[in-house]
């Protein structure tokens, strides 16, 4: 699915973030950010939504019924790109493994940057690093410093 929507996206200087499909009444949830890194509004979303509905409808690439939902990351958002992790370095977030290391599957902590695909992260326990490959899910978490850095447009 990202590859066939991410082009369109793309051409309205749009980056897609993140897609997900499931629930009960299935629900197609791409979510986007803007290329320049401004604000999303509601227009933008809708902007995004109309051209995706217009795709999906000739490309039918799911066979049942589903909902579109358009949405921008917010502020503490899925970090699902490994550029996500040098973007947001100095921030807290909480990650979470696919299988456990030292018996551990979740750490929470300050981002330390990415090199060679291990994932540094500053934990109460000291540093932590962390193979990108093993990450399931990665979430920025909502601190001051993170509403600061959004309110002063710096990320």
């Amino acid at each position: 699915m990202a590859d066939l929507v991410a082009p369109a996206l793309e051409g309205l200087g749009y980056d897609l973030v993140r897609v997900r499909f499931g629930g009960a009444d299935p629900v197609l949830q791409i979510m986007v950010e803007r290329q320049d890194r401004s604000g999303m509004t509601v227009d933008h979303c809708a902007e995004a939504s109309r051209t995706l509905s217009a795709l999906l409808d000739v490309e039918d690439p799911l066979p049942q019924a589903y909902s579109l939902e358009v949405s921008s990351p917010g502020i503490d958002r899925p970090l699902t790109r490994s550029g996500d992790f040098e973007r947001f370095a100095g921030f807290e977030a909480r990650i979470e493994l696919e299988d456990g290391m030292a018996g551990q599957r979740r750490f929470r902590g300050r981002l330390e940057g990415l090199e060679e695909g291990i994932l540094r992260l500053q934990t109460e326990q000291g540093e932590t690093e962390l193979p990108l490959a093993a990450v399931k899910s990665a979430k920025l978490l909502m601190t001051d410093a993170l509403l600061a850095a959004a309110a002063a447009g710096a990320i």
